[in-house]
């Protein structure tokens, strides 16, 4: 499945996943992450969606946020939701930003519709996009999830047979670590009554 079959997907339920959205509690997760930021800086939320709860709680909180997603009836519920955004509509591995542009970025239940094996050049561009000592927080497919070690293939997700893709957490944090990126949380939650891993990472501060 390519990315513009799957964006037309969630084109179609757009709206209906909108709705859905408020039985998966970010709350806890995102307190954690926030912890460890600014009380102000700049996000990139990447797979945004429709804005929430990623993008519109940081928007909340003060922040600005770019949100990217290719799913172009998503960001039109974006703009009514977080209208504070800035919405860029694309493909996150192709998208660009300046070096050393945001504070933290989030890719939260989307990096697993991605190839694991196209993940380690969007973490080297992560890292570049962060600024010293930024964070990331992503969502990422395991075992507990599709059932194998690792996995391509589709899944059904609101009546819809959806691409899924990942390898196992060992490689997974070889990729991050290649990147330049260190890994400092990763744990499996169980929310919306789905097992997903969640992780942390940063851009290691320039050294003097």
């Amino acid at each position: 499945m390519n990315a513009e079959s799957l964006a037309q997907i969630y084109d179609g339920f757009a709206s209906a996943y909108a709705r859905n959205r408020d039985s998966f509690d970010l709350h806890e997760v995102l307190e954690e992450f926030s912890s460890g930021l600014p009380q102000k800086g700049d996000l990139c939320d990447l797979g945004c969606g429709a804005g929430e709860p990623v993008s519109r709680d940081f928007a909340d909180r003060g922040w600005h946020v770019t949100g990217v997603d290719f799913s172009a009836g998503m960001l039109e519920l974006a703009d009514d939701f977080v209208p504070t955004m800035t919405t860029v509509l694309g493909d996150m591995r192709e998208v660009d930003f300046d070096e050393q542009s945001f504070d933290a970025v989030t890719a939260v239940y989307c990096l697993f519709h991605i190839p694991w094996r196209d993940h380690p050049a969007l973490f080297e561009n992560i890292h570049r996009w962060l600024r010293p000592g930024g964070q990331f927080l992503f969502t990422y497919a395991t075992r507990e999830y599709t059932g194998s070690d690792e996995f391509e293939g589709t899944k059904d997700f609101m009546g819809q047979p959806l691409f899924y893709s990942h390898t196992t957490p060992t490689r997974l944090s070889e990729q991050v670590a290649a990147a330049g990126l260190e890994i400092t949380s990763a744990v499996n939650r169980r929310i919306g009554g789905e097992t997903f891993l969640w992780v942390t990472a940063y851009r290691p501060a320039l050294r003097a």
